[in-house]
């Protein structure tokens, strides 16, 4: 990581805190805790308590949150580089360097105490875990080495079902291995098509991202291979978390609606297009979860 240094200027105090509080990426925690909430009514078989709701998606979030900070605080160089991310508070200089790394790590250490003490130590050890892959396996070893970099660094944002489960059973079952296989075969897709739309960006600050380093058809076609894996997975999941009509018809049709995004992609390479494979993306694993808490307490009360 280059040295990069951020204008010195007195600053606001809500502008800190609003710069705390992006640092910690707020959109992408939620879409993890929307898959958190419905992998822990699938492992009770119903909606568990609300204590144990709140206490996991407090500690996840934070987990997560400090994750995050620790990866803007990493890439502030490249982050200066590219148009999508010079908003940044560690760019603009809202915060600090050495301000973001420590409120990285409390984030980390009050995530751990309130997962293990209000849920269980499997809990807050695999939220930990994630947060370690994804700081020191992703961005600071695959981010800038390879195209596979989110392939295999997105194994940490599909933890947080694990985290939801063991919350609940205190172990990891076969269901919960799947709707993690679920999220990390979803990740792929969903980000190359944020970075087909910004590839630029990527090739300015070389950052190897699979759009900025081969063919626009080409990352299409493998945004449409992983997602034929993707929907197969949550067809699989039906029967082996023993899930109903209700999730196995919406895992059907919002499945054949992202290939027909997918195949739309492959066949007009446009920008635009892979801007709605993405929206699109986001909209498909909320309501693929949802439907999944749905099911159960449809089926349970």
């Amino acid at each position: 990581m280059e040295s990069y240094v951020a204008p010195v200027r007195s600053v606001p105090m809500m502008r800190q805190v609003r710069g705390y509080v992006a640092l910690t990426k707020p959109r992408i925690i939620e879409l993890l805790l929307i898959a958190t909430v419905p992998a822990m009514v699938v492992a009770k078989g119903g909606l568990p308590s609300i204590s144990k709701i709140v206490l996991t998606v407090v500690g996840g979030t934070l987990a997560a949150g400090g994750a995050n900070a620790v990866n803007m605080w990493f890439d502030r160089d490249i982050d200066a580089m590219m148009k999508r991310t010079q908003g940044r508070p560690l760019v603009t200089g809202d915060v600090t360097p050495q301000a973001a790394l420590i409120f990285a790590v409390a984030l980390e250490v009050v995530a751990f105490a309130i997962l293990d003490l209000g849920d269980n130590l499997l809990s807050a050890v695999l939220a930990l875990s994630a947060a370690a892959f994804y700081i020191f396996i992703y961005t600071i070893w695959l981010k800038r080495s390879t195209s596979q970099n989110i392939v295999i660094g997105g194994a940490a944002g599909a933890v947080p079902v694990l985290v939801g489960w063991a919350a609940v059973q205190d172990h990891v079952s076969a269901a919960a291995i799947l709707m993690f296989a679920i999220i990390f075969l979803w990740t792929p897709p969903h980000f190359w098509a944020l970075a087909y739309r910004y590839r630029d960006d990527y090739s300015s600050a070389n950052v190897p991202m699979l759009p900025s380093v081969a063919t626009l058809r080409h990352t299409a076609q493998q945004i449409i291979v992983y997602t034929v894996a993707l929907v197969a997975a949550t067809l699989a999941l039906g029967p082996i978390a023993h899930l109903g009509l209700v999730y196995d018809g919406a895992a059907s049709l919002l499945g054949i609606v992202f290939l027909w995004y997918g195949v739309r992609l492959y066949r007009t390479q446009s920008p635009k297009v892979a801007m709605r494979v993405f929206s699109y993306s986001i909209t498909y694993l909320t309501l693929l979860f949802v439907f999944m808490g749905v099911d159960v307490l449809v089926r349970h009360g």
